[in-house]
């Protein structure tokens, strides 16, 4: 039985750049109001803020979902002309920011320039009669960016120029999703260790796991990947890059598709995984299937678990082992037009890791989707 291990974090007093968590992810979409009612319809999220032409914003709205530690922001424009426009013209639905909840935004914003990022947002101060919001940015990799939000003066809903948004009609019940455990970057060809030194230098990040075409290939298809993790860990990116094989890998479609570089999917924390698929299932979620006869050797890989097997096949979830314990999770299919962005569901029973015993299959699910896409050539 195959285990993989994890270097611990690196020593937090060393951290020069302390991020507290995820404080948001904010897509660009087409329709805001459709989009904020399908993750609450499929997702379990609840409505919680809006901003827009009510608000005095004319060229944009605004919806925020949240679910547990989860916040989704869901912008689309109100007139043509815009960059949020030409943003989902050119890369479809999809994540624009990364926001990080820091203690002092304008330190974070300093400190990351200083040490070579290019500025999406000098700092600036929001302010109503519930309190202030200090936010700052940076850009990463294609037009992806990260603002830095600290929120410790501030007691209202999200921030200032929102006003709470309630459906009590209409907020279907969670579906247990818990906090973000990583997200995924895809980047261009021999630009992974770019980007990898972005974060070491820029931000203090450290790489924690590699995968080169070894680890993660198929007959067909590979690619290469590093974990990139803040010092207390509750960041973690993992990067992708394409590998050189017989035919177009996910990552390459994912470029093509999105036409540059970009967040491929988040991963989100659950503490019960198989009544959070079943119920995305019921609500309409498709997922990635492998096959059943992944489950025949399942527990000679892995070792003994909790869980049993037969709901685990019944509903496509993987589980994969390292020194720390074992992990279960499934990824939906993209949740766009475009093959582009999807969403993982995990389950952590005491695994650092990123379910590498999992790569091959998981592979050639996405191949075969591919196959029917009419990409995989």
């Amino acid at each position: 039985m195959e285990t993989t291990a994890i270097p611990k974090i690196h020593d937090t007093a060393q951290d020069f750049m302390p991020i507290n968590g995820t404080d948001y992810i904010e897509l660009y979409v087409g329709n805001s109001k459709q989009a904020a009612h399908f993750y609450k319809t499929a997702f379990g999220f609840q409505s919680y803020a809006y901003a827009g032409l009510e608000t005095g914003l004319t060229d944009r709205e605004s919806y925020v979902v949240v679910q547990d530690k989860i916040r989704l922001v869901l912008t689309s424009p109100l007139r043509s002309g815009t960059d949020i426009g030409r943003h989902i013209d050119q890369h479809g639905d999809g994540i624009k920011v990364v926001a990080l909840w820091v203690d002092d935004a304008v330190y974070a914003y300093n400190t990351a320039i200083s040490r070579g990022a290019k500025s999406y947002m000098e700092p600036e101060t929001l302010e109503d009669e519930s309190g202030k919001v200090v936010r700052s940015g940076i850009y990463t990799y294609g037009e992806t960016v990260h603002i830095f939000m600290e929120r410790k003066d501030y007691h209202g809903t999200f921030m200032p120029g929102f006003k709470k948004w309630e459906t009590p009609d209409y907020n279907p019940e969670p579906t247990g999703l818990k906090y973000v455990d990583h997200m995924v970057g895809n980047v261009g060809w021999n630009k992974m260790d770019y980007w990898v030194e972005f974060y070491e230098k820029v931000m203090g990040f450290v790489n924690i796991l590699s995968f080169d075409d070894k680890d993660i290939s198929t007959e067909y298809t590979a690619l290469m990947s590093k974990v990139m993790s803040n010092g207390n860990g509750r960041i973690k990116f993992p990067i992708n890059e394409p590998a050189e094989g017989k035919k177009k890998s996910q990552v390459e479609e994912y470029l093509d598709f999105y036409e540059g570089e970009g967040v491929q999917h988040i991963a989100v924390a659950t503490d019960d995984i198989i009544t959070t698929v079943r119920q995305l299932r019921s609500r309409g979620v498709e997922f990635l299937r492998v096959p059943d006869n992944y489950y025949d050797a399942v527990t000679d890989r892995v070792g003994k678990i909790d869980e049993d097997i037969a709901p685990l096949k019944e509903l496509g979830i993987l589980v994969d082992r390292d020194d720390e314990g074992y992990l279960l999770q499934i990824f939906t299919r993209p949740v766009e037009p475009r093959p582009t962005m999807f969403f993982e569901i995990i389950q952590r029973k005491g695994a650092q890791s990123f379910g590498k015993g999992n790569f091959k299959a998981l592979f050639e699910a996405i191949e075969r989707e591919q196959e029917i896409r009419g990409t995989l050539h």
